[in-house]
């Protein structure tokens, strides 16, 4: 099964996105660059394509309650597919802030940073320093969202 997605297919899932929406009276010329689900200049893609794409490769996606630390989430669950967080970052040096999405994924076990921003993906040397690292991502702001194999 193919897990990975390409720039087409987001693309896709947010036009489609922008054609259902019920607020498109809202959009201005401006929306050519700073579409409704996706930034031209940065290539982000908002939460609504993320959540589409995932789910049309039969998994769910489940907000992790940020009041709670990572340490509630049962890494351990047998429908545990990976994480997907979204942490806020600094470019340009501090001229522009933004968000980066990041997925989380073990693989074989262990688990993977696979940060884009990163060279390679990074491997946490346990399930606690992928705790730490998540509880450190949310009381920066950071969000967390659970993917699941959908039942």
């Amino acid at each position: 099964e193919k897990e990975s997605f390409t720039r087409a297919e987001l693309d896709g899932i947010a036009e489609n996105l922008v054609l259902t929406d019920p607020n498109k009276e809202r959009w201005t010329p401006l929306s050519l660059i700073w579409k409704p689900h996706h930034n031209a200049l940065t290539g982000n893609y908002d939460v609504n394509v993320l959540i589409a794409a995932v789910e049309s490769r039969k998994k769910k996606v489940v907000w992790h309650d940020h009041r709670k630390g990572a340490s509630s989430i049962d890494l351990d669950a047998e429908a545990l597919v990976g994480l997907m967080i979204n942490v806020p970052v600094r470019r340009l040096r501090g001229l522009w802030t933004g968000r980066h999405w990041v997925a989380i994924r073990s693989i074989d076990g262990i688990w993977f940073n696979l940060d884009s921003d990163l060279p390679s993906a990074k491997q946490f040397q346990c399930k606690e320093k992928l705790i730490a690292f998540l509880d450190s991502v949310l009381s920066q702001g950071g969000e967390l969202m659970i993917v699941l194999q959908d039942e």
